[in-house]
């Protein structure tokens, strides 16, 4: 069985911008993504589909999930063997280190050192596994904070495959609720936390925005983490700041560095002034508390 495939050869900052929204478009499972250097500001961005699909149909799907930034773009098409595209997966995905944490794959598993969280997401899922700058961005923040303190509600909004919930879980041995607006990544987020010995702590739902009973339940929250989009990130600034506890800490991402200013606004307005702040790979990861206690 042969997997379709499909490459772009861009500039760095194109390449990014355009496998993260590649990998926000297509639903969690569906295609997978991956951006590489391949020379000075040299890079490639390849996706990889279903078998059920065609190379021409699985460029068509991306050509609209990308609207006007397809334009001008050159796609080479082609197929590659189920077992080589694996095998490609798991070669170009090392352990990414970030702080207490390290985020791997099955098969560097017995390289881990024992005096860090290893925290196990499947290679092949390649933007939940921390190797893009947003979830880095996001794992050293949290490092950081949970050296100052111990957060009792926690909040992981727009989880993906779980790795910060499960970060968080596996470092302060506490409940954190994990939800996603895509069912599918929300089931898959609890078995990853499951799979890594976090399936006690890690609640995983199913829910858009803050429209779940969960919320009320388990909140206010003193951490709320959010690694997604700039625009919905914006949208939810009120939401998030409502069911925020006093004293609380927002960790945001996401975002691109020139739409941090706007992130940050939208937050002020609500009282939520950027106490921290990270530039990785072209992406922003904001720290805010309330302007009070900046």
């Amino acid at each position: 069985m042969q997997t379709p495939m499909i490459r772009l050869a861009l500039d760095e900052a194109t390449a990014k911008r355009v496998a993260y929204m590649l990998d926000d478009a297509f639903p969690f499972g569906e295609v997978s993504v991956s951006a590489f250097e391949t020379g000075p500001n040299a890079w490639n961005v390849e996706v990889y589909g279903s078998p059920e699909l065609s190379s021409a149909e699985l460029a068509q799907a991306m050509r609209e999930a990308l609207g006007p930034e397809s334009a001008g773009l050159r796609v080479e098409e082609g197929a590659i063997d189920e077992a080589d595209w694996v095998a490609k997966s798991l070669a170009g995905l090392n352990p990414v280190p970030a702080g207490r944490f390290v985020v791997h794959g099955s098969h560097d598993r017995d390289k881990i050192p024992a005096d860090v969280i290893g925290i196990e997401i499947e290679a092949a899922l390649a933007f939940g596994t921390g190797h893009h700058g947003t979830t880095r961005g996001c794992l050293l923040a949290i490092d950081e904070l949970l050296t100052e303190r111990r957060f009792e509600r926690v909040l992981d909004l727009g989880s993906g495959t779980g790795v910060l919930a499960i970060a968080i879980a596996l470092a302060q041995k506490s409940p954190v609720l994990a939800t996603d607006i895509d069912e599918v990544s929300a089931q898959i987020a609890q078995e990853n936390a499951e799979a890594n010995g976090a399936g006690e702590y890690v609640d995983s739902i199913h829910a858009t925005g803050f429209d779940h009973p969960a919320f009320a339940e388990r909140g206010p929250f003193d951490l709320i983490v959010a690694n997604i989009l700039a625009g919905p990130l914006v949208e939810l600034a009120p939401d998030v700041k409502r069911n925020l506890a006093a004293g609380g800490r927002v960790v945001l991402s996401g975002l691109m560095n020139h739409e941090a200013e706007r992130v940050a606004a939208a937050y002020a307005a609500q009282g939520l002034e950027v106490v921290a702040s990270r530039q990785l790979e072209g992406w922003s990861t904001l720290v805010l508390a309330a302007a009070t206690e900046a």
